[in-house]
């Protein structure tokens, strides 16, 4: 098992399902940081001394508390520190649920697992723990469905044509018109909403706005 661990994490609620996990595993070494920019430092002191962390557990969103920081979430501090460290591992530990950032964090960002902050969480963070150590990726199971449905979404030609629009700007209200204009069908608002509302559902967004881009990134429009 690992010896030497870095926790980010600014909830102490959270901080003890991350410690339990821990004591469990008797990881002899283990460091607690509140902000983003303190780990990144301590990383840098540890490769300094040759004793370097093995392994960076860290949250997603970090509470602005007015205290002045340059990394000010987990993202920046998982780049920073992959560039100082190429082989830290990295275990992500937060309430993200969206399937589409959980799965960009492992294919984009090249983390080693991924936990949700929940029911059970101190459980799933030993099992990622021993995953990782073990030299495998960790989803839990609907962590796992969840990107495999976004992955299985397949756009309908009116799905595309919504979307489309919606990143050209125009409003939802006015989407009908355009379908009919073009023999779209379905083309009323019900029908558009309701695409809409699949789309986002299945996808993991709260926003029109989030499943545009998203569509765009991915050559759909």
């Amino acid at each position: 098992m690992f010896k030497k661990v870095l926790i980010a994490e600014d909830h102490q609620s959270s901080n003890y399902s991350v410690q339990k996990a821990v004591e469990d595993l008797n990881i002899p070494d283990a460091d607690y940081v509140y902000y983003c920019d303190h780990a990144l430092t301590w990383l840098k002191n540890a490769l300094r001394d040759d004793n370097p962390y093995e392994v960076l557990i860290t949250d997603l969103s970090f509470e602005d508390d007015h205290s002045v920081q340059k990394l000010t979430n987990g993202t920046d501090l998982i780049k920073e520190a992959r560039a100082i460290q190429p082989d830290l591992k990295v275990i992500v530990f937060s309430g993200e649920s969206r399937p589409s950032i959980i799965d960009d964090l492992f294919k984009v960002h090249g983390i080693d697992g991924y936990v949700r902050k929940a029911r059970h969480d101190a459980d799933h963070l030993k099992e990622a723990l021993q995953a990782v150590y073990n030299g495998k990726y960790y989803q839990p199971s609907d962590v796992k469905k969840a990107i495999r449905d976004k992955n299985a979404y397949e756009f309908t030609t009116v799905d595309i044509a919504i979307v489309s629009l919606l990143y050209q700007g125009e409003l939802q209200k006015n989407i009908p018109d355009h379908l009919k204009r073009r023999n779209i069908k379905p083309s009323s608002l019900s029908s558009v909403e309701k695409r809409l509302n699949l789309m986002k559902e299945t996808l993991g967004f709260t926003k029109n706005e989030q499943l545009a881009v998203y569509c765009k990134e991915k050559g759909l429009i």
